[in-house]
């Protein structure tokens, strides 16, 4: 991990921020790997920026409406057939556009054991049909608790749900991507992993192997991309990440308009400029790679196509 001096020193713009206020927002946790490119269009998701600091008219404190669909801590409810469980408040990277960024690491940075208990036994008596593992970053937390969040959701059901992973780990810091990992995900089908990755900068020698090993290994991997101002805002940048997800065999599955998260106005486009960027990427791509180009209102209604 990057500390304050190495940044500071890389980029020395970063000096004479207020390094303080910004880390006190949300923290900056920049993966050494990760930033080893030094590519402006990954560097720009993950390193503080003043204007965070700022107010702006369109902020929304619960960008996505969780917190009245939340029944229990570390649950999330959206959708009959659908449940949400938070396993952890870490993430590897944090990036600074996040709609979660009121989930601060520290204090209450992972369930307690009672809180624990209460997810894993809502999640198995909501009939769901999918459980969505999040965070956070699912991957954060060990083998062995991923597992048993995994194994302990389908429980005695006569009709086990279908296991979603929703993780950035195989983008930001693909040495997570371990063979037992792989393994025990593999052992617990059907799964499946959802990334989130951004911009084809992202996609190292690294993070495609990592890629590579779990398609590979017959686990269905899907992308989940945010439209974002100064990273992808283009037909041209968003058509080559998804052709090469395509050709490494990852389903460009959504393209999320960017969510009023307080602090991140700078990563804001337009719903103007989003759908005339999506009408030219649906003349540049087939539709195989053609993500939904999707926005998640605050009323807490779900995932709905921009049209």
């Amino acid at each position: 991990m990057l500390g304050r001096a190495e940044l500071v020193r890389r980029h020395p713009g970063l000096a004479t921020i207020d390094w303080d206020g910004l880390n006190k927002r949300f923290p900056i946790r920049v993966p050494r790997t990760w930033a080893a490119s030094g590519e402006p269009e990954l560097l720009v998701q993950a390193l503080p920026d003043p204007r965070e600091l700022e107010i702006d008219a369109h902020d929304t404190p619960d960008p996505v409406g969780e917190q009245a669909r939340s029944p229990l801590p570390w649950v999330v409810r959206k959708h009959d057939d659908r449940v949400l469980l938070l396993l952890t408040k870490r993430c590897q990277l944090y990036c600074r556009y996040c709609f979660r960024a009121d989930h601060r690491p520290g204090e209450g940075e992972d369930p307690t054991p009672s809180e624990w208990a209460a997810m894993i036994a809502y999640a198995r008596t909501s009939g769901a049909r999918e459980v969505i593992l999040s965070g956070g970053d699912p991957l954060a937390i060990r083998d062995d608790r991923l597992f048993e969040a995994m194994d302990a959701v389908r429980e005695g059901l006569a009709a086990p749900p279908v296991i979603r992973i929703h993780t950035r780990a195989p983008i930001t810091a693909p040495t997570r991507v371990t063979a037992a990992l792989i393994a025990g995900i593999r052992a617990r089908a059907p799964t499946w992993v959802f990334v989130h990755c951004n911009h084809a900068a992202e996609l190292t020698p690294a993070v495609r192997a990592a890629l590579a090993a779990l398609v590979d290994s017959g686990i269905p991997v899907c992308n989940q991309a945010v439209l974002l101002a100064g990273v992808n805002d283009s037909p041209d940048t968003l058509a080559t990440l998804s052709e090469e997800l395509v050709a490494l065999r990852v389903f460009p599955y959504y393209l999320h308009h960017p969510d009023a998260v307080p602090g991140n106005a700078h990563f804001r486009v337009s719903l103007e400029a989003g759908r005339a960027i999506y009408a030219a990427l649906t003349q540049r791509v087939s539709g195989l790679a053609l993500p939904r180009y999707v926005i998640d209102p605050p009323d807490g209604s779900g995932k709905r196509d921009v049209g």
